[in-house]
């Protein structure tokens, strides 16, 4: 329920909700919204949470809620979806600042629980940890399994991770049912490449609303936006500021956010860098879900509706296109490092895209 003193501006461009401090909080509806397969809404800008630690996250949702963020995006495998869902139950709700309806909230199923009997148990503890009795948007997280179980990352003696050969269309069936259920409203896919996206696409009932990959000026993934709007799916794009944070990093990797063809696009618009880079893919109609626990960062990660890049601007950046993968999980085999799953059948970085 919105407050007595809360007003609502009917106009296209801004939305005004209460929050708990009483300020009026912002939201511009302008092109902010992409349209699944479905007819629902999902917000381009949401709340990434990937590396967002325990004691930190709480409050980073709160404060994206507060400035305007209506889409947060989480996975089991993060480990923080209790916080999260501490966060969501302050917030959301009747007589809570927000509706749940008013908020997009995607998460996704994990490796080891690919197994159709492993599906719905799974969803049923990411909506018991974040407080929820659905989802907007669950995905299967990778194509390939691990090992069933309880263990997240299980290995041999040998310390190489325990596969299992479950087929993702098999996994995607048992999807289908929480969707039936009314479990989740939406259903879709993260790291596939376009022949896989393809093969799920010739089984579903259900068809998938949404591919989430790696993207960014340096991995454009021109090719596959375009096979994803052929197929009726919407892309997100994660690590879309190049996740300078990652614990790992090979020394010689390109730095995102030092790149002069975007600082001079910035220094135009009066904008970071980073406000340039989600700009572009947001006028791509590329959903973006920026990770930050710091309150000044995640204000000024969705202040980017107030301007809008050229074309040859568009261009530019798009240009800037290297096929740089930031996130892949790597190993050392004699000496020399190399995918860490590449072996897997469904490895889906052999593909162009």
């Amino acid at each position: 329920m919105l407050s007595v003193g809360c007003s609502v501006l009917l106009k296209r461009t801004v939305r005004r909700f209460c929050f708990g401090t009483g300020q009026p909080v912002l939201l511009r509806n302008m092109n902010d919204f992409a349209v699944l397969n479905t007819g629902r809404k999902m917000p381009l800008i949401g709340l990434g949470t990937w590396k967002s630690k325990p004691g930190q996250v709480k409050q980073a949702v709160i404060w994206a809620l507060k400035n305007g963020y209506r889409h947060i995006d989480c996975a089991s495998i993060y480990g923080n979806e209790v916080e999260i869902g501490d966060a969501l139950q302050e917030t959301l709700g009747p007589g809570k600042s927000l509706r749940r309806e008013d908020v997009f909230i995607t998460s996704k199923l994990w490796n080891t629980r690919h197994h159709p009997d492993d599906v719905e148990p799974s969803l049923l503890k990411t909506l018991k940890d974040l407080k929820l009795e659905y989802l907007d948007l669950y995905l299967i997280h990778w194509p390939y399994a691990f090992q069933r179980g309880d263990v997240e990352f299980p290995k041999k003696e040998d310390g190489t991770l325990l596969y299992d050969d479950t087929d993702y269309k098999e996994t995607w069936a048992a999807m289908e049912k929480l969707v039936e259920k009314g479990l989740v409203r939406s259903i879709g896919l993260s790291n596939f490449n376009s022949r896989q996206i393809d093969d799920v696409l010739s089984v579903a009932s259900i068809k998938p609303t949404v591919l989430q990959v790696e993207g960014h000026p340096y991995l454009a993934q021109v090719e596959l936006l375009a096979h994803c709007r052929d197929r009726g799916l919407v892309m997100t794009a994660y690590s879309p500021l190049g996740s300078a944070d990652r614990f790992r990093k090979d020394p010689e990797e390109p730095v995102l956010l030092q790149e002069p063809v975007i600082a001079a696009i910035a220094e135009k618009y009066k904008k970071s860098v980073a406000q340039i880079i989600l700009r572009w893919q947001t006028q791509r109609g590329v959903v973006t879900i920026p990770k930050s626990v710091t309150e000044s960062r995640i204000q000024e990660n969705i202040q980017i509706f107030d301007f809008k890049l050229e074309a040859d601007e568009m261009e530019r950046i798009t240009a800037l296109n290297r096929g740089w993968r930031y996130i892949v999980s790597m190993i050392e085999v004699d000496g020399k490092h190399v995918p860490r799953d590449a072996g897997h059948k469904f490895y889906p970085f052999h593909d162009p895209y």
